[in-house]
């Protein structure tokens, strides 16, 4: 009659690890640089020692609710990052941004996919998957190396550009991963399926992604600030509403096959604009960003509770594809595409250097299990979910004072 259940028991456990994450750490800095990659270890260690625990959630045999999860997460963080944004800044500003995006981005899924199938034993389409699976930074867990809040300016190239990646690259990502599922699917690619693709996938997709986006921001702001004007939304407080329409952002986009994650960040760049020195705009942030948090937690934690599931099928093949992208191939493609821009020496190694991976990587993966069934799954999993853990220790525990040095803010920060 009073048996434990092992969902209550999942609760506390989750709990507990969450507050000890968030709480650890400021004993030993003013900053949070362990928190995500506390929270893996704090997973793996809840699940593997605490008695009582449910079974963990497969994501080889349940990818269906990492992929929900991941997604919502993405959703919220995009979103987020687009209110991050105050200005707008000029072409030499957003040069950096654009290289990233058209240069490094698909060189480093041609970089792990040659890596995956010379020395992971991957077929080439399957590391081709691979390479766009983990090809996003993270919007989500680069909180250290994006701008501040709304309105509190610190908006300098570094930040700017890794901000602004972050933002769009989850929906660019999304083509190539559309690439690679119909390489597995088909077994390989012929001209007719690249034309399609180049059609379909990269030039609809993004346009419709990106339209209803900035559609859905603009709306957004009349709503909130003009529509009545006597007695707006803004006045309320209540962040619901925006939160709404960046939902039916997304869901619109995805209804018209256009990319979502495009959407949800174009509306909030969008609804920047409007109003921009509404004070609106920062409890907004607010909102989102906690929201974002709790979701990530969550998801870090799974990630982490997972471990023991994916370890059977973890090898050094797979470590090296994660070192190498952490270590080699982001910092080199970065390092030569940056040249040229107005980033210039520390700078254009820390931009080059910080492009974070998280839950980005899970959403595509969890959203490729769930539409085919892929060779070696287990692999894959194991693969992201080691390169998640290094980017986490390793950027997480540099990054703020990398980024400070690189800006000109540790200088000037107060004793």
């Amino acid at each position: 009659m009073y048996g434990v259940e092992p969902y209550h028991v999942l609760l506390a456990a989750a709990g507990a690890s969450i507050i000890l994450a968030s709480w650890f750490p400021r004993f030993l800095s003013g900053r949070e640089p362990a928190t995500s990659a506390l929270l893996i270890v704090l997973g793996l260690c809840t699940f593997a020692f605490v008695p009582g625990m449910p079974a963990v959630l497969d994501p080889v045999e349940a990818p269906r609710g990492w992929e929900l999860a991941s997604e919502m997460c993405l959703i919220v963080g995009l979103f987020g990052t687009g209110l991050r944004i105050d200005r707008l800044v000029g072409k030499a500003a957003r040069e950096p941004t654009i290289r990233l995006l058209a240069i490094v981005m698909p060189l480093t899924i041609v970089a792990v996919a040659v890596v995956g199938w010379a020395f992971a034993g991957l077929t080439l389409v399957g590391a081709l998957l691979l390479g766009a699976i983990l090809a996003p930074t993270d919007p989500v867990l680069a909180g250290d190396v994006q701008v501040g809040r709304p309105q509190e300016g610190g908006e300098h190239p570094v930040r700017y550009a890794l901000t602004t990646e972050a933002g769009l690259n989850d929906g660019l990502a999304f083509p190539f991963v559309h690439l690679g599922i119909l390489a597995v699917a088909a077994g390989g690619l012929t001209v007719w399926d690249t034309g399609e693709w180049l059609l379909r996938d990269v030039a609809y997709r993004v346009t419709v992604g990106a339209l209803i986006g900035l559609g859905a921001g603009w709306g957004l702001g009349k709503v909130l600030f003009a529509w009545p004007k006597q007695n707006a939304l803004s006045e309320t407080g209540s962040g619901v509403v925006a939160l709404a329409g960046v939902l039916f952002a997304y869901g619109s986009a995805e209804l018209l096959e256009g990319y979502g994650f495009i959407a949800a960040f174009t509306a909030g760049v969008t609804l920047r604009r409007s109003e921009s020195e509404h004070e609106f705009h920062r409890r907004l942030h607010d909102f989102t960003e906690a929201l974002e948090h709790a979701l990530t937690a969550l998801i870090l934690l799974a990630i982490g509770a997972a471990i023991p599931v994916l370890w059977p099928h973890f090898t050094a093949a797979n470590a090296l594809i994660g070192i190498a992208l952490v270590f080699v191939i982001r910092p080199v493609l970065g390092w030569f595409a940056l040249a040229g821009t107005i980033l210039r020496g520390r700078e254009r190694v820390v931009v080059a250097f910080y492009g974070i991976r998280g839950i980005g990587s899970v959403y595509y993966l969890a959203y490729a299990g769930h539409h085919l069934e892929l060779v070696n799954e287990y692999e894959l999993w194991a693969t992201v979910a080691f390169t998640i853990l290094l980017s986490a220790l390793v950027h997480g525990l540099t990054a703020g004072i990398s980024v400070e040095r690189a800006t000109g803010e540790a200088e000037q920060r107060p004793a």
